[in-house]
């Protein structure tokens, strides 16, 4: 007897999958929520036993990329909210604009890297808070990569046709991380601002 897969086995399946898969997400943001945490509590020691932070005057560079991370995050509202009217249009025109947003804010953070080293705030130096915006600077931006292939991974969906109900779940998978990440820069950057 042969058995055919019903469009409501799909879904059922889908259904199925999707829990776990949505958990490795959510464990991979709180694994990473813990070694930010730790990073910045080691900057903190680090700082209050040599009595001083950085001591640099953070380059205006990382201002325009926190701007435009939270752009990159309204882009990917809004694409989620246009596969929820079925825009696919729409969901593909902001999916690209967070992916190019996404890009630009990785070139600004590189530009920001050379400014402070041609200031002379070189990644090995005497002060290890300095190595430290370049140590935390540089995971988020690992973050952002893997962020990037969300966000690609929904963009590809969105092209090749996929059912309605994986279309959506790979859209909550990629609004969760790349807003995770969005969260965790601006308290990176307002950490670094604090103590400087």
């Amino acid at each position: 007897m042969v058995h055919t897969l019903k469009e409501e086995d799909l879904k059922g399946d889908m259904a199925f999958n999707a829990k776990p898969r949505k958990f490795v997400v959510w464990l991979f943001v709180v694994s990473s929520t813990i070694m930010f945490g730790g990073l910045t509590s080691y900057y903190i020691v680090f700082a209050a036993s040599k009595g001083k932070g950085h001591g640099l005057v953070l380059p205006d560079v990382f201002i325009y990329s926190t701007a435009i991370l939270i752009a990159s995050s309204i882009c990917l509202f809004l694409a989620s909210k246009a596969l929820q009217k079925a825009n696919f249009t729409s969901q593909k025109l902001f999916l690209w604009g967070t992916l190019v947003l996404g890009g630009v804010f990785g070139y600004l953070q590189v530009d920001a890297w050379s400014t402070l080293f041609h200031t002379g705030a070189a990644f090995v130096n005497n002060n290890a808070a300095i190595s430290m915006i370049y140590v935390v600077s540089g995971l988020h931006l690992l973050h952002i990569f893997a962020g990037f292939c969300f966000v690609l991974s929904s963009l590809i969906g969105a092209y090749t046709g996929l059912s309605l109900e994986k279309s959506k779940f790979r859209m909550e998978i990629a609004s969760i991380f790349w807003h995770f990440i969005d969260i965790l820069w601006i308290y990176l950057y307002v950490f670094l601002l604090l103590n400087s």
